[in-house]
């Protein structure tokens, strides 16, 4: 059946199915999908499945004022969308390659340095030494060792289950983006801080970070977050539960760590992505090179 004989909504709605069915994307992907075809299905008057090279090439050029991500984003969108035409048989071309394809510059995300940490859980044990002791103290060390000792997400670590972590396993397993499980590490001192605030947690609470019917909140984990930074003399808009993520592959990749096995850590579909999270300065890269290459040790030969 041609394109034309079928309504811009009904193709749009069989892609997004497909997304979710055979691609396995996120809800949050499939949903910012859904607004970028729509969108684009209005500009062009419910042409956006029989669109021809001009058409797309008026829709980019439509997004030249849009931030560089979000121009990435459509473009993405359209070209899968018209890529699931072709292949569908709903069209015989695909003017995808029209759309614009703005290079990767994606910011580097912020980072923490290993004193900024120790500064972190020197605030923590402040804490901890008050008297009368308050048990959400327990808590704030279970949660900033899960995000900087696992590297987790903010919304995995504040659904995790009441037994998600054991004391007798290093692990824990996580389903992440597009419903992808791995496994993260769990040191031996984020499980003394877990099984220490778990303690306060009654057994027939079904979340290890519960508050009132559910778990804490991700807006409430970031306002702990900050609220210990200004404490440890931090700036609280340096620090968010991603920065912590941040840190986690940083300094392990600073320490020695192989990218893949951090891409397996962080739960990245693309080694791109850790690339990108993992960032070392160019003084580090330098000395590694002059430390590790295996011709450093011998002497260059005479002309």
């Amino acid at each position: 059946m041609a394109a034309t004989d079928l309504h811009d909504h009904a193709l749009i709605e069989r892609f997004l199915e497909m997304l979710v069915a055979e691609a396995g994307a996120a809800k949050n992907t499939v949903a910012a999908y859904a607004s970028d075809l729509r969108l684009a299905s209005e500009a062009l008057k419910g042409r956006l499945a029989s669109a021809g090279v001009k058409d797309v090439e008026r829709l980019g050029n439509g997004w030249r004022d849009l931030s560089h991500a979000t121009v990435a984003r459509k473009a993405a969108a359209l070209r899968r969308f018209f890529a699931f035409l072709s292949d569908e048989g709903h069209r015989a071309d695909d003017p995808g390659g029209a759309l614009p394809r703005p290079g990767a510059r994606r910011p580097l995300p912020k980072v923490l340095s290993h004193q900024d940490i120790d500064r972190l859980f020197a605030a923590i044990a402040e804490r901890q030494a008050r008297v009368p002791p308050d048990p959400n103290d327990l808590r704030l060390s279970a949660l900033i060792e899960l995000l900087y000792g696992s590297g987790l997400r903010a919304t995995e670590l504040v659904s995790l289950p009441r037994n998600a972590i054991q004391p007798d396993r290093p692990y824990i397993i996580l389903k992440g983006k597009g419903g992808r499980e791995r496994l993260a590490p769990v040191s031996d001192r984020a499980r003394a801080a877990v099984a220490a605030w778990r303690a306060h947690v009654s057994s027939d609470r079904p979340w290890l970070f519960p508050s009132g019917k559910g778990h804490l909140s991700r807006i409430r984990l970031y306002q702990l977050i900050k609220a210990l930074a200004a404490d440890a003399g931090i700036p609280p808009d340096r620090i968010s539960p991603h920065v912590l993520r941040h840190a986690f592959a940083t300094h392990l990749l600073e320490g020695g760590a192989d990218l893949r096995a951090l891409q397996a850590m962080l739960g990245h579909a693309d080694i791109a992505t850790t690339e990108i999270y993992t960032h070392v300065d160019s003084k580090r890269l330098i000395e590694l090179v002059n430390t590790r290459h295996p011709l450093v040790d011998v002497a260059p030969r005479r002309a």
